[in-house]
């Protein structure tokens, strides 16, 4: 079911996120099937359980609506849950970044060129997958998400200082999405 983005300002987005317990397999999966339809409807690439006011370690990642930009992501789409960074690259990488929950902010952002991660994938299979390129900021994004973390978070001190109206104005219900969203 489609379910309402949270946006910047909302309390959800800066807890640490809990486990997602793995039974009953259910919950697991009307879970992961909201992050699909809500991130589907939002024509967005990634989104995090937290961003749609479940406080549990579960991302969703799809390539698809990159592709026209990176066509290696053309079938890239993964869902992790209970994820754990095993290990992270020294060399870092700069991409622009924006978020569904912080609509109309883009920065440029950087971190690791790769990591590892130790995952549970949709059928519960313990997965651990080594990701780099697009795939990788896609991957690392969603994670900061339950981390409490967002991408603004790690943008350079004036940037933040030039964000900052924009986020205020968010914060108090100031933007229009194409997608359903709320402050909460």
């Amino acid at each position: 079911m489609i379910q309402p983005i949270y946006l910047y300002g909302s309390e959800v987005l800066r807890k640490e996120a809990e486990e997602m317990p793995l039974s009953p397999k259910e919950a697991v999966a009307a879970l992961v099937a909201d992050l699909k339809d809500t991130l589907k409807a939002s024509e967005g690439c990634g989104l995090a359980a937290p961003q749609i006011g479940v406080s549990r370690r579960v991302v969703i990642v799809d390539g698809g609506e990159v592709a026209d930009q990176y066509p290696y992501l053309k079938d890239f789409r993964r869902t992790l849950i209970n994820p754990k960074v095993l290990w992270e690259s020294d060399n870092r990488v700069e991409f622009s970044e924006g978020c569904l929950s912080i609509p109309g902010v883009y920065c440029d952002i950087r971190r690791p060129a790769a990591i590892r991660v130790a995952y549970y994938n949709e059928e519960l299979e313990k997965v651990e997958e080594e990701f780099d390129g697009f795939a990788c900021r896609m991957v690392q994004h969603e994670l900061s998400h339950l981390d409490g973390g967002l991408f603004t978070d790690l943008a350079a001190p004036i940037r933040r200082k030039m964000m900052a109206g924009k986020l205020k104005a968010i914060a108090r219900g100031g933007v229009t999405t194409r997608y359903n969203s709320k402050i909460k």
